[in-house]
């Protein structure tokens, strides 16, 4: 078993942080995006997306997309639990997580794939979609700083994958200058427990 990964990319940072948390070691395998590795033949039979990460189980099944390789390993390890307790607690920790998906992170990662060079060729670029979608990760923020204004984590009273979706993007905001800013004292308090934990560093 083994994740094919990338140390500069948003999702394969969500799978470190999640398997972190949980105490869990796997072999990483670091797939070099800037030499297009995803895009050759023998990735793409692991991920016709070419996309990381990619979890390669023993019998050579592949798992693509971020919180499907986490479900796989809430499954085998449900503890400390990351995407639930119960029937009420997951449906809000999928909302919470789902929000910060969409919401956040991706309005954040088009800010910088609709515009940058080096994804010039990969995909349609429209540059003025990413200053719009800038403009709508920090109308984002505004509102998350109000949420977390009443509860100490995004999905309530305990950590989750959606801390880790919305640590991960808010940090990649960074390569767009999106960041918290000096009046989200809430967002702020949140971002600096999250980061503190040893997981952030994964």
């Amino acid at each position: 078993m083994k994740i094919y990964d990338s140390n500069t990319a948003p999702n394969p940072r969500r799978v470190r942080m999640f398997l972190a948390e949980k105490g869990i070691h796997i072999p990483y395998e670091q797939v070099d995006l800037g030499k297009a590795v995803n895009r050759e033949p023998a990735f793409r039979q692991k991920n016709p997306l070419m996309t990381v990460p990619v979890l390669e189980l023993d019998d050579g099944t592949c798992i693509a997309e971020t919180v499907a390789i986490c479900r796989y390993f809430e499954e085998l390890h449900p503890n400390p639990p990351l995407l639930g307790t119960d029937t009420k607690d997951r449906a809000l920790v999928e909302m919470w997580q789902r929000r910060m998906e969409l919401e956040l992170l991706l309005p954040i990662a088009d800010a910088f794939r609709q515009r940058h060079e080096f994804f010039k060729g990969k995909i349609r670029q429209v540059p003025e979609y990413a200053a719009a979608q800038k403009l709508n990760a920090e109308e984002r923020l505004v509102w998350l700083n109000d949420v977390m204004a009443s509860r100490p984590f995004i999905a309530g009273d305990r950590y989750s994958i959606a801390d880790i979706t919305a640590v991960v993007a808010i940090d990649f905001g960074r390569v767009s200058k999106i960041g918290i800013q000096p009046d989200q004292p809430h967002l702020k308090r949140w971002h600096d427990a999250v980061s503190a934990r040893p997981s952030a560093k994964a």
